[in-house]
């Protein structure tokens, strides 16, 4: 019990902890979000970082029970996709804050959902749980995605 009590934290931490790398090499986001022209629907920028700290121990909770799974079959490329999620997810923000790349981060936006539909699938055969977890991910994405080819065709 308490092996996976620990297993579960390393995920979570694991994960708010590339988020948090992902803001600092990204630069002062409030300040650069604040600056730029926003379309329609645009969040303030106060909530996201909160609906990050949410969706990123989601993230884990998921990949937690990847790995808890009984089921041997598909976690190879549940693995791999999770895996190609993170860092899609890592280099956004240091490429459009931090480098003011728009065009390119939105899409890798783009490029993150589709791993993020593929991951839904390939983690339903493992845990139907774990799939739901990247449920609100997947909705925030759709709804970064519309953001960000926003902000790149407004700024």
């Amino acid at each position: 019990m308490l092996n996976k009590f620990f297993k579960l934290l390393v995920c979570i931490i694991g994960v708010e902890l590339t988020g948090a790398l992902s803001g600092f090499f990204a630069g002062d986001i409030p300040k650069i979000y604040a600056q730029l022209n926003k379309p329609l629907l645009a969040p303030p920028g106060n909530i996201v970082g909160t609906i990050w700290i949410i969706l990123y121990a989601l993230i884990g909770l998921a990949l937690f029970l990847v790995i808890d799974s009984k089921e041997a079959r598909g976690k190879t490329v549940s693995y791999v996709l999770f895996g190609i999620q993170l860092v899609l997810n890592f280099i956004w923000s240091i490429i459009f804050f931090g480098g003011s790349h728009f065009w390119i981060a939105s899409f890798i936006s783009l490029t993150l959902l589709i791993t993020i539909v593929l991951s839904i699938r390939e983690f339903y055969t493992l845990s139907k749980s774990a799939a739901l977890c990247f449920i609100p991910y997947f909705i925030w994405i759709v709804y970064a995605t519309y953001l960000s080819f926003g902000l790149a065709i407004l700024n």
